[in-house]
């Protein structure tokens, strides 16, 4: 649900049929924008990162990670179960969270690469969309230009979402409650990222049954 395509989206890119870009780039960028697992994600990338240079490579490296497996997931039908993909996203914000509040440091004695760790995530969350594209069977009739479309709407639906959270962001850093309260909206957004995890394995567990 977090980041799937549903309803009358759905329905539209299941019938499209031929080339359909500006469709296709809202449609990219309306699933960055409502996809709250991506963006909670992106809270924790940026969430110790005051300087813009810092911000836009680690956006970066997780817009490259998306945008190889959105596109090699769909065009070449790789897939698993979608599942286990957003477990594994749940369980990317849990890591950030946990990153952010000096965990891995301070309980295992280590610092994990961080660029490395946000390139690797953002691979899961673009395969984590592929999955939902490819139950919708999209048309082989223009697919390589729609979805080449839609990877470049959900940069750009990135983008806005970004302006919006560092907007907000810089505001929150200059009030004396951030120090306060940093360590508090860690904590939650881990406690989020728990709760996505064990949904999804829930979820998993369900659909194994029934088939």
């Amino acid at each position: 649900m977090a980041h799937g395509v549903s309803g009358g989206d759905a329905e539209y890119l299941a019938s499209a049929t031929g080339w359909n870009i500006f469709p296709y780039m809202y449609l990219g960028a309306k699933h960055m924008v409502t996809g709250y697992d991506h963006l909670l994600f992106l809270v924790g990338v940026i969430f110790f990162l005051y300087r813009m240079k810092d911000v836009a490579l680690y956006v970066t490296m997780f817009s490259i990670g998306h945008s190889i497996t959105l596109l090699t997931g769909v065009l070449g039908h790789i897939h698993m179960s979608p599942y286990l993909v957003d477990a594994i996203i749940g369980l990317s914000v849990v890591y950030k969270a946990f990153d952010n509040l000096g965990g891995f440091k301070s309980v295992f004695g280590v610092e994990p690469n961080q660029k490395i760790a946000v390139l690797g995530f953002g691979l899961v969350h673009g395969f984590g969309l592929a999955t939902k594209l490819q139950d919708l069977q999209l048309s082989a009739d223009g697919l390589v230009p729609n979805m080449l479309a839609f990877n470049v709407g959900v940069e750009l639906g990135q983008i806005l979402a970004l302006a919006v959270i560092l907007l907000l962001m810089s505001w929150w850093r200059s009030t004396r409650m951030f120090e306060r309260q940093a360590v508090a909206a860690n904590v939650a957004l881990m406690v989020a990222g728990f709760v996505l995890f064990q949904y999804q394995l829930v979820g998993f567990f369900l659909e194994t049954t029934a088939s």
